[in-house]
């Protein structure tokens, strides 16, 4: 455990001022540690091939995404998830790469990886056994951070399957996650190497958007997703109601990609994509990239909604301002919030997602969202389209939005609106007041 005994302190750790806020006995580090301020982008390996994985596939897919523009677009990362090791450890204690399917080393790996240009990513466990029954990091936390660094391994996705006995681990998650996030941060200062990137795969069992930023980059929200409209659509609604946890250097994970797999159209991929995006989650592909469909290939490389993924001047995710089908703050992993909107530093961006089985009209007042001026006009800019719509005042309508789909809109301030609109109040009736204490309808 760490320890602190002032309420504020502030840590040098490899060169980087990392900030601290004591919470009783124990200190809070708000990972500021110079690496993943922003989303991770980049490609994992489970949901197009689970444990069918080898040295030569995911070379191949790193060459795919030099040659499919999807490097130039942002995806830095290849990362190799659950499945890649043999079942059992070194007589030494080590971790040891399949034989035959890593059969030139981890260090070939991700030597071959960064020549390329990419970051390369491994996976391990906190728990006794990774998912799939090999070994997992309990006990040797240490020992396996250090290993990923020997092999160059720059990002560690952190599992939560076999969890050990009360009476052995006698911690809560954020007990257990924090033995690698200590291991992790101490190979750091004792290397003068930059940490591992620190993806926590917790499925949100304990509420891990409240604590995970104490320990790492980003952390699982939910269960694994899949690739359906139904799953896109109860990550989403799940997630609605915890979009300020997400920020600079820590980012509510809603898990890979599924765009490119499944019976998903084209316009719920294009939700799917700009949901995961702008509420700034890491985007990792998860698609055979040697068969990708023209038609998501686009998705993935759309560069006004990745732009904002990637924003270096805010860090926050965007969020409902209205749910349009249900009440607001309804629960529904049918029909989750429609109306989003957040700041980014170009302007306001607003989502609408259309939930129902058939296309609608969606409506909305620009002053609902929090971050629209009252009495201003705003240039539109769809970011699906790449075009300029005009110029909103009070409100807008986006007609016929398909079936599951989506409208991405830039709003930028476009000057004080037309004089003498009625109401006096787009909004805010009953309390829309005269100076001289009238109220007027809104």
């Amino acid at each position: 455990m760490r320890h602190s005994s002032s309420p504020v302190k502030w840590l040098t750790l490899v060169g980087t001022t990392v900030a601290t806020v004591g919470l009783g006995a124990q200190r809070v580090f708000a990972i500021d540690n110079g690496v993943a301020k922003l989303p991770v982008m980049g490609y994992n390996t489970w949901n197009a091939y689970a444990c069918n994985i080898d040295q030569d596939l995911l070379i191949t897919t790193a060459n795919l995404m030099q040659s499919l523009g999807l490097q130039d677009a942002g995806y830095t990362h290849v990362n190799t998830d659950d499945c890649w090791a043999e079942k059992n450890r070194s007589t030494a204690g080590d971790l040891v790469p399949d034989s035959v399917r890593f059969s030139r080393g981890m260090s070939n790996l991700t030597g071959q990886l960064h020549a390329l240009g990419f970051k390369a990513g491994i996976y391990g466990d906190s728990g006794w056994y990774t998912c799939d029954g090999y070994p997992g990091s309990f006990e040797n936390e240490a020992r396996d951070a250090q290993t990923f660094l020997n092999w160059g391994f720059d990002y560690l996705k952190y599992d939560n399957c076999a969890i050990p006995f009360d009476d052995i681990i006698r911690q809560n998650p954020l007990g257990k996650y924090e033995r690698m996030a200590d291991a992790i941060t101490d190979l750091a200062s004792s290397s003068g190497q930059p940490p591992l990137i620190f993806s926590l795969c917790e499925w949100g069992w304990s509420q891990v958007w409240i604590w995970g930023k104490q320990l790492g980059h980003s952390w699982r929200t939910t269960n694994d997703i899949g690739p359906s409209w139904s799953a896109v659509a109860s990550i989403l609604n799940f997630n609605s109601f915890i979009t300020m946890a997400t920020d600079f250097y820590g980012h509510n994970d809603l898990d890979m990609l599924e765009v490119g797999n499944g019976d998903m159209t084209v316009d719920e991929a294009k939700s799917h994509f700009t949901a995961w995006a702008l509420m700034k989650s890491p985007l990792l592909i998860g698609t055979n990239l040697s068969a990708i469909k023209d038609s998501y290939l686009d998705i993935l490389k759309n560069e006004e909604i990745i732009a904002i993924n990637q924003d270096p001047v805010v860090g926050t995710s965007i969020s409902p301002f209205r749910w349009g089908v249900n009440a607001d703050w309804t629960s529904d992993p049918i029909n989750p919030a429609g109306y989003w909107s957040g700041p980014t530093q170009n302007g306001t961006v607003v989502m609408l997602l259309n939930t129902l089985n058939q296309s609608a009209d969606m409506f909305f007042n620009l002053t609902e969202s929090p971050w629209i001026r009252a009495g201003r006009q705003y240039s539109v800019r769809d970011l699906w389209t790449h075009t300029d719509n005009g110029t909103a005042v009070r409100n807008f309508t986006a007609s016929a939005v398909p079936e599951h789909g989506v409208v991405a809109l830039l709003l930028q301030d476009a000057g004080d609106e037309p004089a003498g609109l009625e109401p006096k109040c787009a909004v805010w009736s009953p309390w829309c007041t005269d100076q001289n204490g009238t109220v007027v309808d809104g």
